[in-house]
């Protein structure tokens, strides 16, 4: 069974920068692509930013647009989340994904257990 394992997160003040990275174990996940989303209190996951096997960003939520980086290292079976510009509205929980489909089916779909982000005003 595949398992994404998250790190990476804590406390910083408004305006710091924080590294997410997210890694697989296991195999059979190369061509999926790679997703970050975080989830706010009483709200359920919004998706920020998707990349896929070759490295290409597929789009980034406006919200994160300048100061959220996504990227991947395949031969690590691993994908990261650079934060910048951090600001108070980011604090949340953040998880990865990876998925793959095919004309339409869900081919495969794991997630990572979550981490916590705060940032301080």
């Amino acid at each position: 069974q595949v398992q994404l394992v998250e790190s990476g997160g804590g406390l910083v003040q408004a305006g710091g920068s924080l590294r997410l990275s997210c890694v697989a174990s296991g195999s059979g996940i190369e061509r999926n692509v790679w997703a970050w989303y975080r989830q706010f209190p009483g709200n359920g996951r919004e998706l920020l930013a998707d990349i896929v096997r070759s490295g290409r960003t597929e789009y980034y939520i406006d919200s994160v647009k300048g100061r959220f980086t996504i990227s991947r290292d395949n031969a690590k079976n691993a994908v990261y989340l650079q934060m910048d510009s951090l600001k108070p509205e980011d604090t949340a929980v953040y998880y990865c994904r990876s998925y793959y489909s095919l004309r339409g089916s869900l081919q495969s779909n794991y997630w990572g257990q979550g981490i916590q982000v705060t940032v301080s005003s």
